[in-house]
């Protein structure tokens, strides 16, 4: 049942794929949407029509699919503008938004200054001094204003829902600009128009957006809409302490998706890591949701181990039930619940399974030494009749010491290398009654 408390959204820029960071508050937001039986909304920050492509869009709905994601609302914000277009239109009539017609190097300039006399570099309202002519001048020599809202400048208290009580000083702040001289609009109206429009309760962020939250509640404020209860959590970081960006071409979702990760492997990284619950498998994401409580996450740094990834990955693996497992071993052509049970504890990525699979169904190009010949014959002429079971590697082994005089590591490796042509792999016991025993005398010199 959704609840009518609680509406979450997660507001990616379809600039690009979508990595680990960006992972992150994608799945607070679901684990808090989940433990509260709330609503889900996948909102497309999509206004950049330069960098913005459908097929950005695309792919990331199917990121958040295989990461076990299923929105209960998708929206577009450049099917939107006309919302934005009539907020645009209430703030300017009640005094809020107002038009500004400096250059960039005009402001850059009054920045330049402003450092060299130690004063803050803020907008100085300069363009609220403007009278009608002196706009219909710069007007009519091309000029097109670009648009500000006007801060109230005082102290903005708001409880986080991670970080405890903050206040943000819009006093200490330019005017933001809402409205470029195109008329495009920069992220942060939309996002205020569409929050209320959505009836979002809870904004769950990086802590990256902490400084923009004054200047947005106050927006929420002049147009009338309820203010959102915010949370902003620590950010991920590359195992160096770099923050991921797509600019930078941090690996994306859709890479790991490629190199064969479990994607709850990657969703409990991006998730987990930089809280006090421990790294370790969970069935599901909604077992992650009942047991994250936003008070658990750290305030300092998240930093993600792509060595801790690795085996968090296996282990993963290592405890899939063969019902988990068994409409992907079918797309390999390969079935058989026992096989599978011995060969998972030898996994690192699921696809391992392919070559593993080999040494129950051959081929395999057996490894033998010439000093171990004499002692491979042997063993072929003791190995002991069917039926097999997990007792006729250790009767077969015994007949061999007793024969030879062999023990360890002289006995077992190799009667190893001669039937899997490698050191490592599942035990022999285990292995034996699946190989058979016409395949393993074919396997012995």
């Amino acid at each position: 049942m959704i609840s009518p408390n609680v509406t979450v959204r997660w507001a990616p820029s379809p600039t690009g794929r979508i990595h680990l960071g960006n992972a992150r508050p994608a799945l607070l937001n679901w684990f808090y949407a989940r433990r509260h039986g709330g609503k889900y909304v996948l909102r497309m920050d999509d206004t950049d029509l330069a960098r913005s492509t459908r097929e950005f869009a695309d792919g990331i709905e199917v990121d958040l699919a295989w990461l076990g994601i299923t929105p209960d609302l998708l929206v577009r914000q450049s099917e939107r503008t006309a919302l934005y277009d009539a907020a645009r239109d209430r703030l300017i009539a009640i005094g809020r938004l107002y038009p500004c017609y400096e250059t960039e190097d005009e402001l850059s300039r009054r920045r330049a200054r402003a450092r060299a006399l130690n004063k803050p570099p803020i907008y100085d309202r300069a363009a609220l001094n403007l009278t009608a002519e002196d706009r219909a001048r710069l007007e009519a020599e091309g000029r097109k204003p670009h648009w500000r809202f006007k801060l109230d400048g005082r102290p903005v208290h708001f409880d986080d829902l991670i970080k405890g009580p903050q206040t943000v000083n819009t006093a200490s702040m330019s005017d933001p600009v809402l409205v470029r001289e195109d008329g495009s609009y920069l992220y942060t109206l939309p996002s205020v128009v569409d929050d209320i429009d959505l009836g979002i309760s809870h904004v769950i962020r990086g802590e990256d957006h902490v400084s923009n939250t004054g200047t947005q509640i106050e927006i929420f404020e002049a147009l009338g809409g309820p203010v959102p209860v915010f949370g902003h959590h620590n950010l991920l970081t590359d195992a160096q302490g770099q923050g991921f960006s797509k600019r930078l071409g941090s690996q994306s979702i859709a890479d790991f998706r490629a190199e064969g990760y479990e994607p709850l492997a990657i969703s409990i990284m991006a998730s987990i890591t930089g809280t006090s619950l421990p790294i370790e498998p969970y069935e599901t994401l909604d077992e992650i949701a009942n047991r994250l409580d936003f008070s658990m996450i750290s305030h300092g740094p998240a930093r993600f181990d792509p060595v801790e990834l690795d085996g968090l990955n296996a282990r993963l693996l290592h405890t899939l039930p063969y019902e988990g497992a068994a409409a992907r071993l079918s797309s390999l052509g390969l079935e058989g619940e026992a096989m599978w049970l011995l060969l998972r504890e030898n996994l690192h990525k699921f696809g391992d399974i392919a070559d593993l699979a080999k040494l129950v169904t051959g081929p395999v190009i057996p490894v033998i030494a010439d000093e171990d010949r004499d002692f491979l014959a042997l063993a072929k002429a003791l190995l002991p009749p069917e039926p097999w079971d997990e007792t006729t590697w250790s009767d077969w082994t015994n007949a061999l010491k007793a024969s030879t005089g062999r023990k360890g590591k002289a006995l077992f490796l190799p009667l190893r290398l001669a039937l899997t042509g490698r050191h490592d792999g599942p035990e022999l016991k285990s292995l034996l009654p699946l190989v058979g025993r016409t395949a393993c005398l074919a396997r012995l010199p």
